[in-house]
């Protein structure tokens, strides 16, 4: 089972799941994120196609909202005004613009969940009226499969039904926790950013199985396959990677002298350099909107129960 499913169940209640399936739902921004979502949440049976409300300027990306059978507008206010939660999936630049046309409406029976990096809660906050509940959301792309990796912080006015409503949401999409704010610019460079790093590393191996010879194709397949089936043995067997690269590696075979020579060539050193200047990259956009990126408390302190583990 997936791993964000078992934290949601310890941390919800039956009474709350029944509430969300009531809720109407805006999605402010129509892109992949967003239609991600929509897909995800139907699918789910969290809520149904025509309880949700999606809202863009672009006429192609609302023409696939409507394919899902959501409700779609151009008019941002029109899309938050009936809805219960809402959900900001908008690019950082478009942010502050969108948060000054919705603020009129907003009250307290909106939950707004934001998904813009660099975009921090206190942000949201002052664009928005006083003790608005806001949640900042950290996943990646590979919602869009049902596979994303999703951190979640909450704001000051939040309640702990919030992040069981939002835990619910994203835990359809995918693996879900919550977590500290200040966790949130570093989840960016691994989280946010790590999809495209598994491409690249996807990408080379291909290169390398083609370079020895084998079909394109096949040497794709085989590199996404054992990505996959490695990630999976991480996330089923709770054992360290090292400790599953060791039962690969036979005395004078083949994979230790590849190890040897990733080693050589400063392959972990690339990764950890890579998460840290996506990191500090999160953090600069966060310092370009006039924010403070050195946050170390957020509602979700109040709460002793709020962590189930991290996962490695």
């Amino acid at each position: 089972m997936r791993l964000g499913k078992v934290f949601f169940q310890f941390y919800g209640q039956a009474e709350h799941f029944s509430e969300v399936a009531k809720m109407s739902v805006a999605i402010v921004g129509a892109g992949k994120i967003g239609q991600a979502m929509a897909r995800g949440f139907v699918r789910a049976g969290l809520v149904s196609a025509d309880r949700i409300i999606s809202s863009s300027p672009n006429p192609e990306c609302l023409t696939e909202m409507g394919r899902l059978g959501v409700r779609t507008t151009y008019d941002n206010m029109d899309a938050v005004k009936p809805s219960n939660v809402v959900f900001l999936a908008v690019k950082p630049n478009m942010m502050p613009t969108v948060l000054d046309e919705i603020a009129p409406v907003i009250n307290e029976r909106h939950l707004v969940v934001t998904l813009a990096a660099g975009i921090t809660i206190d942000f949201v906050e002052q664009k928005l009226p006083p003790n608005a509940r806001v949640i900042r959301v950290m996943t990646n792309t590979p919602c869009i499969v049902g596979e994303g990796a999703t951190i979640f912080a909450r704001g000051a006015a939040t309640k702990h039904t919030d992040s069981i409503i939002v835990r619910k949401f994203f835990s359809s999409i995918g693996f879900c926790d919550e977590g500290d704010e200040s966790f949130i610019d570093a989840v960016t460079g691994l989280g946010g950013s790590g999809p495209a790093y598994a491409f690249c590393a996807m990408d080379a191996l291909a290169d390398g199985g083609v370079k020895m010879g084998l079909p394109r194709q096949l040497a794709l397949k085989l590199a996404a396959q054992t990505l996959l089936g490695a990630a999976k043995m991480v996330l089923e067997t709770d054992r360290h990677p090292m400790d599953l690269k060791d039962d690969v590696c036979s005395p004078g075979g083949s994979t230790i002298c590849a190890i040897h020579r990733l080693e050589e060539d400063g392959f972990r050193k690339c990764l950890i350099n890579a998460v840290e200047v996506a990191t500090l990259k999160s953090k600069e956009l966060s310092q370009q909107n006039g924010e403070k990126t050195d946050i170390k408390g957020t509602n979700c302190e109040k709460d002793d129960t709020r962590y189930a583990s991290f996962v490695h």
